[in-house]
Formats: C-alpha cells, sequence, structure tokens
C-alpha cells in the first residue's frame, strides 16, 4: 500500500528527527485509508514523547530474551508511545472519521532500515516511516509495512504537490 503525503508532512518528519538527535524521536500518523486505491493518505502528524525507558516491559526483539541486556540501551536506540497517547489520539481520529495509518521515529546514525525490534513491536496495517538522521541531519526517510509473514517491505511514498 502506497502512503501519500505531502512535502510538509516530509519536512515535519525530518525536523522532528533533527530536533530530538541523538534521541529517536517518534510520532503518529493519522489520515485516511483508500483500499480501493491501495493507499493510506496521511493528513496529520501527532508528535509523541519518546516515552522509552530500560524498565518498559516489552519482548524488543533481543535474541538473548534477557531484559537486562537491554538496559544498557537508551533512547537513542529505542523509541515508545505511551498506550495512553495512542488511545488519546486513537479517539480524536474517530471523532473526525479519520485513523491511525502509522508511526514515525528516527534512526540516530542509523539506516532508515527497520530493526529487529522495530519488527517484533510493529502492527499489521500500518506504515512505519523511518527517519535516518546522521550527525543531527536527516539524509533520508522510507516507510515499511509488515508482510503476511511478519516481515517488513518497502511501503512506497507518494507526494502530493498540495495539500489534501
Amino acid at each position: 500500500m502506497t502512503l501519500v503525503l505531502t512535502a510538509d508532512h516530509l519536512h515535519q518528519m525530518r525536523s522532528h528527527g533533527e530536533r530530538m538527535y541523538p534521541e529517536e524521536c517518534c510520532g503518529i500518523l493519522v489520515g485516511q485509508l483508500l483500499p480501493d486505491a491501495g493507499q493510506r493518505q496521511l493528513l496529520e502528524l501527532h508528535p509523541a514523547d519518546n516515552d522509552w525507558r530500560p524498565d518498559v516491559d516489552v519482548d524488543d526483539g533481543n535474541p538473548s530474551g534477557a531484559q537486562g541486556e537491554s538496559q544498557h540501551l537508551s533512547r537513542t536506540r529505542r523509541y515508545w508511545i505511551d498506550p495512553r497517547r495512542l488511545l488519546q489520539i486513537q479517539r480524536y481520529a474517530r471523532d473526525r472519521n479519520l485513523a491511525i495509518i502509522g508511526i514515525y521515529h528516527s534512526h540516530p546514525d542509523h539506516d532508515a532500515v527497520p530493526s529487529e525490534c522495530d519488527r517484533t513491536l510493529a502492527w499489521p496495517d500500518y506504515s512505519y516511516v523511518i527517519v535516518s538522521v546522521h550527525r543531527g541531519q536527516a539524509v533520508d526517510v522510507r516507510s515499511w509495512q509488515l508482510d503476511e509473514t511478519h516481515h517488513f517491505q518497502p511501503d512506497p511514498l507518494q507526494m502530493l504537490s498540495i495539500a489534501p
């Protein structure tokens, strides 16, 4: 499915990643699902606080499965959106006949390619936009979606020249 967005949306995500560097930024994509056209149309970005902390109890894809090994990680390598924030945005979107269509986050000093943690925590039917930020500058933006085997595949981006 193609993610349709504007240059302003792209600018906002890149700027958020640069402002938060060296930590990961994150946010929620709100818009419309257009299944007949094979598209998710982004209408609004909702930046979120990166609430990741070592005691977040999630299976982050750590191969050893030992939570203690993830204790050395920080917001420079992980992000977490508080479920209460997701629920708040879900209600906001629903009240406007919109939906959460995806999540964006940055990869400081890494490529815009999903990590194993990204894959493990991802939900089907969402676009996952990753902003690669190297030395404080956003250098690449890519979108991904899960396939039926729970592996990421490229999610094409289509730029609109004007706001929808």
